[in-house]
């Protein structure tokens, strides 16, 4: 299977971010879809483009990469999906169908897509978002930009037996986020020392993940039912439900464009090659010398791709 592969280094991360020129270009807002309270952040002008994050983080994922896109032209909205970040918590809803259906109402309720639909971006669990997104509501995605994760119920699962240690670094979370109250019990009142061990195991640049990021982490992963909600999204979508949705998904090939990369540091060539399985037209790769952590860790390279995958109009 053919490839990119995109050498990074420290030069594709930017100056420790200064959250006053930050708050000078972009903005908080909330809308409210079906009676669920969804909090983004956004700035910029031109053409629209969604980003979506995933566990354990938030919009702010998306620091980096918001002033460079808004620099490129375009306007920029980094949206907390439900149980993400600010937005509300539900007790339930976190089936794939049910949250792509309130980005499509946010999309709605922003006047974002217009006749063309929007440019979506996300990584991690935002990648499983952004596809179910792409595929039930396919005239909101223009074009369809994905970063490091395997898609339940349609990436090759790995190999049964006892993983490598690197395997074992990527994927032991999987298992222990679908388990009934313990993650629950063990990670209540230490969220930081989870997260300060996970974003370390994970990175291959951990210092762009700084103290005072570490500390918007943990503010919003400690906030009432954050772990609860964050975790439902595994409970669900590696549930039987969960993966037969996803599967369903997968017999309607995407028609619009699709961008993919993984980090060498997180799933490689594997999400390439899922969505080679779902979509007619695919590019990306492989970040080479990054790890799970893109849009921190490489933040110009992500740019650099976006921009360009931006530039060739859809067919």
């Amino acid at each position: 299977m053919t490839h990119d592969s995109i050498p990074t280094s420290d030069a594709d991360t930017c100056a420790r971010f200064h959250s006053e020129t930050f708050w000078t270009q972009f903005r908080h807002g909330t809308a409210s879809v079906d009676g669920v309270r969804l909090h983004y952040v956004e700035g910029g002008q031109g053409e629209p483009v969604l980003l979506l994050p995933g566990w354990p983080q938030s919009w702010y994922v998306w620091r980096y990469v918001m002033p460079l896109l808004a620099a490129a032209g375009r306007r920029v909205i980094a949206v907390d999906p439900r149980g993400m970040g600010d937005s509300d918590r539900p007790a339930d809803g976190y089936d794939l169908r049910t949250v792509a259906a309130e980005l499509h109402g946010l999309i709605g309720a922003l006047g974002l897509a217009g006749t063309g639909g929007i440019d979506v971006v996300g990584h991690d669990i935002g990648t499983w978002i952004a596809y179910a997104l792409a595929a039930d509501w396919p005239t909101d995605a223009r074009r369809l930009a994905v970063f490091d994760a395997a898609l339940p119920g349609v990436s090759v699962p790995p190999p049964g037996g006892i993983p490598s240690e690197q395997a074992n670094v990527k994927s032991w979370h999987f298992g222990f986020n679908r388990l009934d109250d313990l993650p629950e019990l063990l990670l209540q009142g230490r969220e930081r020392a989870f997260l300060t061990w996970l974003f370390r195991a994970k990175a291959v640049r951990p210092w762009t993940i700084d103290s005072a990021d570490l500390d918007e982490y943990v503010r919003v992963n400690e906030a009432p039912g954050a772990t609860r909600a964050a975790l439902s999204y595994y409970r669900y979508g590696f549930s039987a439900a969960g993966l037969e949705q996803n599967r369903a998904r997968g017999a309607r090939k995407l028609t619009m464009p699709v961008l993919a990369y993984g980090a060498d540091g997180g799933v490689g060539g594997a999400l390439l090659a899922t969505m080679r399985l779902v979509a007619d037209e695919v590019e990306g790769g492989i970040f080479d010398n990054c790890g799970h952590y893109m849009p921190e860790e490489a933040p110009q390279a992500v740019v650099a791709q976006l921009t360009r995958f931006f530039a060739v109009p859809p067919l």
